[in-house]
């Protein structure tokens, strides 16, 4: 099935090896599925973060796909993506199907698979994953190992990625800009009081351009060679927290709003009454059309 969103090719059969498989089980059985040239293809990939993640609805819960999409076998479970998270190399991350989430587990555990192939052209950037490390969290050469690292598959980013504005910092890659200060509140919040937050910045601030970003404006920000924060280095940004809100409901359950662990790089949910998240607004660039 091919996604006309991103490009990419993805089996109908969302559980090809038919049972859970360690991360290093997952690279090589896609090795072996190119190796018989499977579905006539043999650069069949386990995908990266981004890539897998794009497959998902965010109007939608088990699965977190599209209403209207043609898979069989999709399992409300955990799946491989090829990209190490670096906060724990001996861990990479995962993507449940049932709600959405993304997070980390030991590569040594047991997860499904769903293989891919193709380009994500320029919707979807790479990770800033370069580097490639085995089971135990060692660095091992990329050549043949079928990780993130390898293929770094996906738009590659602009050089330099940030560009300090007055009171703002551009993304050259999303064409998004970011509030320098990263934390408006100064203080965790509720998602209702993360809302009004960004409004009153518009009453009052020079820029009225601001919202609360989506999730997946959030989650664009991420660099996954890099922890606590998961941002590129040099930071431009003040004051960065561990955690934020997102304008995004989770329709897992509707009291409920995702937020992006920005220490690990995750991308979770918090109860919306609970003053769990800080509050990080965006804007479009300046002059810039909305897409």
């Amino acid at each position: 099935m091919q996604d006309r969103l991103t490009g990419l090719v993805w089996p109908s059969d969302a559980n090809l090896a038919g049972f859970p498989l360690t991360w290093q089980e997952a690279l090589d059985y896609v090795q072996e599925m190119n190796r018989q040239c499977r579905f006539a293809y043999a650069d069949w990939r386990v995908p990266n973060r981004r890539e897998l993640r794009s497959l998902l609805s965010f109007q939608t819960s088990r699965p977190a796909l599209p209403a209207d999409h043609p898979f069989h076998g999709v399992f409300p479970a955990w799946y491989w993506t090829s990209t190490t998270a670096v906060i724990n190399p001996a861990y990479a991350w995962y993507i449940d199907m049932h709600g959405g989430r993304m997070f980390y587990g030991g590569k040594d555990q047991s997860y499904l698979l769903w293989p891919v192939r193709g380009d994500g052209g320029t919707l979807l950037p790479v990770t800033g994953q370069q580097s490639c490390y085995d089971s135990r969290g060692k660095p091992v050469s990329c050549a043949g190992s079928g990780q993130d690292g390898e293929f770094q598959h996906g738009q590659p980013w602009p050089k330099p990625r940030f560009h300090l504005m007055p009171g703002m910092v551009h993304d050259r890659l999303t064409n998004l800009c970011w509030l320098r200060q990263a934390d408006l509140c100064g203080k965790t919040v509720t998602w209702a009081d993360a809302l009004d937050a960004v409004k009153e910045l518009n009453l009052h601030g020079d820029t009225p351009c601001w919202r609360l970003p989506n999730i997946n404006e959030l989650e664009s920000l991420l660099d996954c060679a890099q922890a606590n924060p998961a941002l590129s280095r040099p930071l431009l940004f003040e004051d960065v927290q561990n955690g934020y809100w997102s304008s995004t409901t989770s329709m897992f359950e509707a009291d409920w709003a995702w937020a992006l662990y920005l220490d690990k790089g995750a991308v979770g949910v918090g109860q919306k009454a609970g003053s769990y998240f800080h509050v990080w607004p965006v804007c479009d660039f300046p002059g810039n059309k909305k897409q």
